[in-house]
């Protein structure tokens, strides 16, 4: 409640979990070039259904992991299905065809690329190195962890604080008479740093020693609080396995850049028509600012 809000991921686990299970079945694959189905004269394998658990992540996700590869096999037949009937059609001639094979070429050229020379190249010994450089001289912000009581006025707040003052448990009050959602919890608001409450709260909070509770009522936005604060520390230092995967996207990222940088230096690249032409432009939206 007192929190500043912050933006969220959604779908991040359905999406890594997906990731996991496409890795699990290229390595347990006994041969990438096992033979799955046939459609005519065409043959499915397991390579393929790791291609096609890519592709179609996002579809996967409405479906049970245990339905995963019978559907990525349904994908695959339909796929050859059509993909025949183009070529009796001769479609393997159209021109746009061709331009989409080129297309799509380059692309799957481009991902064998970076996974060789860019992705590969950063080594679990590199991203180790990182972590042991970046933490070396860790110093944690300060943090402190409190309790409050929130209620609607004033004079319900000093009542409060004169029961404290009488001996009163400061969990157990927060339980009987907290407007607040930590209130079942004892009015629990666990370890918060500068910059995470509203700013009357955290002034009061941070001005305050361990074991301590507010003399005075607190006044935000919310209404008034007693505060309680039951301990002070520094953040504390993350572990490797905590940023280990966010050190490694870092590192992959300056690999790219370097990578791309030399390339582009060893190859003339011009941009012929930067803006849309013909009736392409036409469709462009206009800036209707005056």
């Amino acid at each position: 409640m007192l929190r500043k809000f912050t933006k969220t991921l959604a779908g991040t686990v359905a999406v890594c979990a997906i990731a996991l299970n496409i890795t699990a079945l290229e390595a347990n694959a006994e041969e990438l070039d096992d033979i799955v189905a046939k459609v005519g004269k065409q043959e499915v394998t397991e390579a393929d259904l790791a291609f096609a658990a890519r592709d179609y992540a996002p579809q996967l996700q409405r479906v049970p992991p245990t339905e995963w590869r019978k559907v990525l096999i349904d994908v695959m037949v339909e796929m050859d299905v059509l993909a025949n009937a183009a070529e009796k059609n001769g479609m393997e001639n159209d021109e746009n065809f061709k331009r989409l094979m080129k297309f799509e070429r380059n692309r799957a050229l481009r991902n064998v690329y970076y996974q060789k020379f860019i992705a590969s190249a950063v080594s679990d010994d590199q991203v180790k190195a990182a972590y042991d450089e970046r933490y070396a001289n860790f110093e944690g912000t300060p943090q402190i962890s409190a309790r409050h009581i929130l209620l609607k006025t004033e004079e319900e707040a000093k009542e409060v604080i004169k029961e404290l003052e009488g001996g009163a448990d400061f969990a157990e009050l927060a339980k009987k008479k907290s407007t607040g959602p930590s209130g079942a919890n004892g009015g629990e608001l666990g370890y918060f740093s500068k910059g995470q409450m509203v700013p009357e709260f955290e002034q009061a909070a941070f001005a305050m020693k361990k074991g301590e509770f507010s003399k005075e009522p607190v006044k935000t936005q919310f209404g008034y609080h007693v505060i309680k604060v039951e301990d002070s520390r520094k953040t504390p230092k993350p572990t490797f396995d905590q940023v280990k995967d966010n050190i490694k996207q870092e590192l992959t990222v300056a690999k790219y850049k370097e990578v791309m940088e030399k390339l582009k230096a060893d190859t003339k690249v011009e941009v012929l028509k930067a803006e849309p032409q013909g009736e392409a432009a036409k469709e462009t939206p206009k800036d209707t600012k005056k």
